[in-house]
């Protein structure tokens, strides 16, 4: 009953998140991206800070580890990877679907930075292969061309790799701090912060509430990504990773694409490309090589016994 569970909230998470870069596509019509994307964490945050102070017994951080932690979620997790996130899906070329395929390297990148930025990682051979493959694949995701480098979505398509990569990075970087706060309380200070940066970005960027145009679908948009992307997204993301561990709930990167296809198509009549679909073949086998030895210790460990691999 356990197993069926998990497989039902990994695949409503898959879909929720994966459905979220159709909400992006649809809201921007309606709100300057980085604006758009402040608001989201307005909400957001404020909902995970009420969770955190239900769920934990500390909401606030306290040391100056903790607020070190905060901090590079709020800058990398939130503000960066959201600002270009949103900004790159401007671009009537990007697809729901092609950026949750680009969105989906950052597993590959974070291994990748890992290997760099922490002492206990290495990176061999086969897996300096599989960053190369993930890389490749942005590169046949965005069709690059010298000659046509402005055109087809090329930029956008960077600035979404940009924002996998900030979060990639943050990620490690959060792995380097020596915190004892609660998850929940680092999402929520992370989300808030974030959200006052991207308010600060909005206003260098000349963006104004003025642009912002309220109807049911633009309040619709808002309210999926705060409350169902955001808030219910990470609960339910805390929930697995307690229960499946970190290389299982990264395999949501790979199925949420999926979803991102089809909502794309039925509600933004949006239609995936060879690229896309050549893409993430590449981003996925990038995974496979990098996190390989990984995958054979939990398969084992759940189907069988034997010797432990190494990577």
């Amino acid at each position: 009953m356990t197993r069926y569970r998990n497989l039902g909230l990994f695949m409503v998470l898959a879909a929720i998140w994966g459905s979220a870069f159709m909400a992006i596509k649809a809201g921007l019509e309606f709100f300057p991206p980085v604006l758009f994307a402040a608001l989201r964490y307005d909400v957001a945050g404020v909902i995970m800070l009420v969770y955190a102070v239900y769920a934990t017994d500390s909401p606030l951080p306290r040391s100056r580890a903790d607020w070190t932690e905060v901090t590079i979620g709020a800058v990398f997790l939130i503000a960066a990877y959201h600002a270009l996130l949103f900004v790159g899906e401007t671009d009537p070329a990007v697809t729901s679907a092609a950026a949750a395929v680009i969105v989906s390297l950052s597993p590959v990148l974070t291994t990748g930075f890992a290997r760099v930025l922490l002492p206990s990682e290495r990176l061999t051979p086969l897996g300096v292969v599989g960053l190369l493959l993930g890389l490749v694949g942005v590169a046949v995701l965005s069709e690059l061309d010298p000659s046509n480098l402005l055109a087809g979505g090329t930029v956008a398509k960077l600035l979404i790799f940009g924002a996998a990569a900030a979060f990639a990075f943050g990620s490690v970087l959060t792995r380097r701090i020596d915190s004892d706060m609660p998850i929940e309380t680092m999402e929520a200070w992370s989300m808030l912060g974030g959200a006052l940066l991207m308010h600060a970005i909005s206003l260098g960027m000349r963006e104004s509430f003025a642009d912002v145009v309220l109807n049911t679908e633009s309040i619709l948009a808002l309210a999926y990504l705060s409350l169902a992307a955001s808030a219910i997204g990470f609960l339910i993301y805390f929930d697995l990773l307690e229960r499946l561990g970190p290389i299982e709930i990264n395999l949501v990167s790979y199925v949420a694409p999926i979803f991102a296809a089809l909502a794309g198509w039925a509600f933004l009549d949006e239609v995936p490309t060879l690229a896309t679909g050549g893409g993430f073949a590449l981003i996925f086998l990038g995974f496979v090589l990098l996190k390989r030895g990984a995958i054979r210790r939990e398969l084992r460990h759940r189907f069988g016994s034997g010797a432990t691999p190494t990577d």
